[in-house]
């Protein structure tokens, strides 16, 4: 299996250039990938100071990326000469990396024995951190061969998910067996990481470190950011939508037609997960077909002045066309509504409307994130099965102040009670790194 698995890799690095072309997704993470082995290594060779110890943290894309953002904050906190090397795999996590506080960021190398190679002998990493899902075999093995250690913090594994088909477990088995520190999420994690092939003394339940980033995030806002100035002056019924999908947007946008007529002035934002020009022209063009006042997060940014009535109010729907703002608009939202829960990709993290205080609601398609089940459990958030019920799950929110206020209280209240997992996370990282240093 192993060199089956090596050799599709390099099947894919080889047709890498043909299929880098363009701005597609996919493109930009081939193009990206190509040379991310040598901008690693060229850091690693000429500016690591090798007095002071080196860490490689891998997150797939941008919410475990956020993940091993508060992880790496608190690991600096605890130490200061730490360097850092930050991986990911999707093009998503690029503006995100650009701005953490890391030495060196690129995309995951091929997962290849020459490229990790090079990169592991320039490095010298006292660590490799995965986070959340992804484990790379090839990585994991070339590090154990040169006795750096291996771990995985906000470690989950959802009911269904792909890790644990036979396939999966022959082929991961042993990265999963060569863990040096496993930081799981829950007890129920723990146990499956158990099944997956991870040793019972390297596991510790510590938490969800994305909760601490949640709430730091919302705790650091800019409340003077140019696009919530236009929300602030002209306060309304406001429904967030975020990180929605088309088919979220095939079953949101007939309940927001109920819900306007029960609710006067109602104002509607939604983020796009991928707020191309293609996906928010179209967006755009579905919601002034239904008479939504419909304009852009930018152009709603540029307006003056304060409204005298909802009648003269502008805009009462704005499509977000950038990435890097959802976090903060959550602030402005009555309700939330999370996008992914209405297919098959799963449900986008809650944790941010839950950290500004929003009731939540999203699809039955939740089961991959366990924050749901338990914000569900406590009051902040609710599931709805269709358009019908999403509907009556906004009014009833809109329109009963005490019960919105009620599930809001209860979403910070999930937020602040689980709070510390980065922590605990960093002094278990700190205590590996030690053993070496």
């Amino acid at each position: 299996m192993s060199l089956l698995y090596r050799f599709v890799w390099a099947v894919v690095r080889l047709a890498a250039p043909l299929f880098s072309i363009g701005d597609s997704k996919v493109a930009r993470g081939l193009a990206g990938r190509r040379r991310a082995h040598e901008v690693l290594a060229l850091w690693g060779e000429t500016i690591r100071d090798p007095q002071r110890p080196v860490v490689w943290f891998h997150a797939p894309s941008v919410g475990e990326g956020l993940q091993a953002q508060a992880v790496i904050e608190e690991l600096r906190a605890a130490r200061p000469d730490l360097q850092v090397a930050f991986t990911f795999f999707s093009p998503s996590a690029v503006d995100l990396a650009r701005g953490m506080a890391v030495d060196v960021a690129a995309y995951l190398p091929w997962d290849l024995k020459r490229p990790l190679a090079r990169v592991l002998d320039a490095l010298e990493p006292d660590a490799v951190v995965f986070t959340k899902t992804e484990v790379w075999p090839t990585l994991a093995s070339e590090a154990a061969r040169r006795a750096i250690p291996v771990a995985i913090v906000a470690a989950t594994v959802p009911d269904g998910a792909g890790r644990t088909s036979p396939m999966a477990r022959v082929l991961l088995g042993r990265a999963w067996s060569r863990m040096s520190l496993a930081a799981a999420n829950s007890e129920a994690d723990a146990e499956q990481l158990r099944k997956l092939g991870v040793l019972a003394g390297v596991l510790e339940v510590v938490g969800d470190p994305g909760i601490d980033s949640a709430a730091t995030r919302f705790d650091a806002r800019n409340r003077e950011a140019s696009w919530l100035m236009p929300f602030q002056r002209d306060r309304r019924p406001t429904v967030v939508a975020g990180s929605t999908w088309r088919a979220d947007e095939d079953v949101l946008l007939p309940a927001l037609e109920r819900v306007r007529t029960a609710v006067e002035g109602l104002r509607v934002v939604i983020a796009p997960h991928e707020p191309t020009s293609a996906v928010v022209a179209g967006l755009m063009e579905r919601l002034r077909a239904h008479g939504w006042r419909t304009t852009t997060l930018a152009d709603f940014e540029r307006r003056t002045g304060t409204p005298s009535t909802l009648a003269d109010s502008g805009p009462d729907a704005i499509v977000v066309e950038r990435v890097g703002v959802l976090a903060e608009l959550y602030e402005v939202a009555t309700v939330s509504f999370v996008g992914g829960a209405f297919h098959d990709r799963g449900l986008h993290s809650v944790l941010e409307p839950a950290a500004a205080g929003s009731p939540v609601v999203f699809g039955p398609r939740h089961h991959n994130a366990r924050a749901a089940s338990e914000l569900i459990a406590d009051g902040g958030a609710k599931v709805a099965g269709d358009q019908h019920a999403l509907a009556q799950v906004v009014s009833a929110w809109l329109l009963d102040e005490e019960s919105r206020n009620e599930a809001g209280s209860a979403a910070v209240g999930y937020i602040d009670r689980h709070r510390g997992a980065a922590k605990r996370c960093a002094t278990l990282l700190d205590s590996l790194i030690s053993t070496i240093r």
